[in-house]
């Protein structure tokens, strides 16, 4: 026989899980969502550009309508250019952090 600690332990654990699991589920249906509307429109845009919705034209109107802008520098109206990319060679973190209490 279980302790009354283990029993509310293991419950605990199984409840948490199934929200877990819940939230999870409705998180990759949204991201499976989004992508499907933007399969269709992106074929859709290139049917009506070129007339045949060939691979190329559905991937290139893909491409055009993906948010491309955020992997972009941010360009000031000083003309200082500030890198958000970690992974790129000319990040600088202090730069970055400057323009954040710039904003502020």
């Amino acid at each position: 026989m279980a302790s009354p600690t283990v029993t509310v332990v293991r419950y605990s654990a199984i409840f948490t899980g199934i929200i877990y699991g819940i939230v999870h589920q409705r998180t990759l249906q949204r991201q499976y969502d989004e992508q499907k509307a933007r399969k269709a429109y992106a074929a859709k845009k290139a049917a009506e550009k070129g007339g045949a919705s060939s691979r190329q034209s559905i991937f290139q109107a893909l491409f055009d309508t993906s948010d491309h802008a955020a992997m972009l520098p941010k360009t000031k109206a000083d003309g200082l250019t500030v890198i958000t990319d970690p992974d790129d060679p000319r990040f600088d973190l202090e730069k970055l952090v400057e323009s954040w209490t710039k904003e502020s």
